[in-house]
């Protein structure tokens, strides 16, 4: 069913696993630091076009490629989900610049460590699935599950906190947009840890 090692899926699924870990570590490095919102929702603009036109090369190659190594529904879907942990950070860093949050906050830093934890094991997954280890994929796999199940529980904690100790209703709706969005980041994790498991089912 797999094709050869230096297969262009593999190794453009690899450049974005590594692409999102970038971005990733970048935004949890500096959110609990920002002093120039604008250059940081920029910086990971960045990322996230570098991640975009990974997946223009996958496209591509889908179009002029007769065989794939995995079903071509599976490369879709494990394509877009990437492609959307990418997308959901950079959306969380906009909303820095558009809504000026400059204050470090608990909450965010938590998330952000949760998310980067979700990232590092989306590489270790997509490194396995290049090495067609697919058995070996569903450890990072049910890791991701357990990592957004935690910021499921974060989500509920944070926001509570938030009604509780925060007056200023403008600045509640910012702050709750932003944990939201986090959190919905981790959902964007599992979706890509269920699409390796839909992989590890139809080739193991």
């Amino acid at each position: 069913m797999f094709k050869k090692k230096n297969d262009v899926f593999f190794n453009t699924f690899e450049a974005m696993a590594d692409t999102i870990l970038e971005g990733v570590l970048y935004f949890q490095q500096n959110v609990s630091k920002i002093t120039d919102a604008t250059k940081f929702a920029r910086d990971m603009k960045e990322y996230e076009s570098k991640c975009d036109r990974h997946v223009h090369t996958i496209l591509t190659e889908l179009n002029k490629t007769f065989i794939t190594p995995i079903e071509r529904d599976d490369i879709m879907r494990l394509t877009g989900s990437l492609d959307d942990v990418l997308d959901g950070i950079e959306a969380c860093a906009s909303r820095f610049e558009m809504y000026n949050i400059t204050e470090p906050d608990e909450y965010i830093t938590l998330f952000a460590e949760n998310i980067l934890r979700c990232a590092q094991q989306i590489k270790k997954a997509i490194y396995l699935l290049s090495e067609k280890k697919l058995l070996a994929m569903r450890e990072p796999s049910i890791q991701i599950n357990e990592l957004e199940n935690q910021a499921d529980d974060l989500l509920r904690v944070s926001v509570k906190s938030l009604f509780a100790n925060v007056k200023d209703p403008i600045e509640l709706i910012k702050r709750k947009e932003v944990y939201e969005r986090l959190e919905q980041t981790t959902d964007y994790c599992e979706d890509v840890a269920n699409t390796l498991e839909t992989i590890i089912m139809r080739n193991s």
